[in-house]
């Protein structure tokens, strides 16, 4: 590693349309995976992820170490989600170079 550029954090929050928070619900009611709400959460995930790699990028690292999530519920239907981590600048090892 060269360098650490920048420990970074990144939040979005997500929400089910209306339409899938009333399949939630019935889902919820027999149990088991909640597909509305997983779908709400894979993306805000996603969402996370994109926005931290974009945000490592215009900081000049082209690598994320430590990464991780943290996850809220901050209303009914409502997904908060924070990724976090320490954007660095990462260059392959000279040649013949022992560690």
């Amino acid at each position: 590693m060269k360098r650490t550029a920048l420990a970074e954090q990144v939040l979005t929050v997500r929400s089910a349309s209306f339409g899938g928070q009333f399949v939630a619900a019935f889902q919820s009611l027999a149990g088991g995976n909640i597909r509305p709400m997983t779908n709400v959460c894979k993306h805000a995930r996603t969402d996370a992820f994109l926005m931290a790699l974009e945000h490592a990028a215009q900081l000049g690292a082209n690598a994320i170490i430590g990464f991780g999530y943290d996850t809220t519920e901050i209303a009914q239907g409502m997904t908060e989600v924070l990724a976090y981590g320490t954007a660095v600048i990462v260059e392959p090892e000279a040649a013949g170079h022992t560690g």
